[in-house]
């Protein structure tokens, strides 16, 4: 459903309890205007999503947005649901339009919230089935290109109406993780139907086409993900230390709480070194379905006061600006955005050698990579912990870190495939 308090989007829509959604025109004031021969020259995107938590993909639509020339581009995004830490961080020029309110939106009685879901999940469902009137009552447009950002948001660009777009699928996951293969029938499905497919590292390109080298793939390319240099560091400063440090080692962690990000794993390594005399503190920025679990494990553990689970924060710069160092114990990545900031930052880091990480980082010289092991998060946390010396050599070789991301460059290749998908 369109936000009403938006400026930039055009409708409101009640869908149920009548199937047929009534629409409700905005008065002519508020609906956006620009030269309608500027428009015309203009390339229209429309990028889907689900909503707007906070994590990488959510960051890499964002800095596509604020980056794309909105003199050759005129776009719009439409999420399912209107929800997340960053759901108004859209730049102004972009027209933002959703299906659903967001959990920020519901009642707070949990009897009401509970029949609000309910209802939220039946709308959503009929929405899915029914992507005409997404198309022609909702949106009231058609686009040059719809860009599915996720291999979740496939089947809504693939099924729209509009069957004169060009199609442009992101993928971002390891094709052969164990959770993901209840999806890959449907993923292999999908993958065929788009113009183009864009990878955020080598690494997830090379893996599909291994397990899969006789997939009919589209035009393809891997466009790695740009990293906002000056906005990091800008935000790094903007508050004090967020955290105690009480003179304690602080190791920072930036990630959703989902079990393939190894908190689980990281809480054993981060106890038994707390054990044997090494004392430190992990802070982990981040939300999710594991949360709860996670908080058992750190109590039954005993290390409530020395491994904090510190949420999701709008600005993390700070708290990876304010520590001495950063981890990230996942199971997979493709191309991951923390690892970079934490560079631009830069901090030491310990790094699990999944996706491209090992494209990133280089081991010994800017930080040290591991395997997926509970043993080695613990030699590793010890390394740095007793051998200042090594620490000392990272900084100094993370100084003129930032020469080697080069942002123009990704959002020039965006444009170009852009510009050439249309004109095909």
């Amino acid at each position: 459903m369109v936000s009403p308090e938006n400026s930039h989007s055009q409708w409101q829509i009640a869908v149920f309890p009548d199937p047929k959604p009534q629409i409700l025109k905005k008065p002519l004031s508020l609906r956006k205007t620009s030269p309608q021969v500027s428009n015309e020259k203009k390339i229209k995107i429309l990028f889907r999503h689900r909503s707007m938590e906070m994590g990488g993909v959510e960051k890499v639509m964002l800095s596509l947005m604020h980056n794309l020339d909105p003199e050759k581009f005129e776009i719009s995004v439409l999420l399912n649901i209107n929800q997340g830490e960053l759901r108004d961080e859209f730049p102004k020029h972009i027209r933002k339009v959703f299906l659903a309110d967001g959990k920020e939106d519901l009642s707070t009685n949990s009897i009401i919230q509970k029949i609000q879901l309910f209802n939220r999940k039946r709308k959503l469902d009929w929405f899915r089935k029914n992507p005409t009137v997404v198309d022609k009552k909702i949106l009231k447009e058609e686009f040059d290109i719809e860009v599915a950002m996720t291999y979740n948001d496939f089947e809504a660009v693939l099924h729209s109406s509009n069957k004169r777009s060009k199609k442009l699928g992101w993928f971002h996951s390891e094709i052969q993780l164990p959770k993901l293969q209840p999806l890959v029938p449907k993923i292999l499905e999908h993958f065929p139907k788009f113009d183009y497919m864009v990878y955020c590292s080598e690494r997830i390109q090379q893996l599909m086409h291994e397990h899969y080298p006789a997939l009919a793939y589209p035009q393809e390319k891997v466009i790695i993900n740009a990293i906002p240099i000056e906005e990091i560091k800008r935000k790094a400063t903007e508050n004090p230390s967020p955290f105690a440090k009480n003179d304690l080692p602080t190791f920072v962690s930036i990630g959703r709480l989902h079990t393939r990000k190894g908190y689980h794993k990281l809480i054993v390594a981060h106890q038994k070194l707390i054990q044997e005399g090494f004392q430190h503190q992990i802070i982990v920025l981040g939300d999710g379905e594991e949360r709860q679990n996670l908080q058992n494990q750190i109590n039954n553990s005993g290390v409530q006061k020395t491994f904090l689970l510190a949420g999701n924060q709008m600005n993390p710069y700070p708290y990876v600006q304010h520590s001495d160092f950063f981890i990230l114990p996942s199971e997979s990545e493709a191309w991951p955005l923390v690892i970079a900031e934490a560079l631009i930052l830069q901090k030491p880091i310990i790094a699990t050698n999944v996706g491209d990480v090992g494209m990133v980082i280089k081991d010994g010289e800017t930080g040290i990579l591991i395997d997926y092991h509970t043993e080695e998060m613990y030699h590793a946390m010890k390394l740095f912990l007793t051998q200042p010396e090594l620490v000392q050599h990272i900084k100094s070789n993370l100084r003129t870190i930032e020469q080697q991301f080069d942002n123009q460059k990704i959002f020039n290749e965006v444009e170009n495939l852009m510009l050439t998908l249309v004109h095909q």
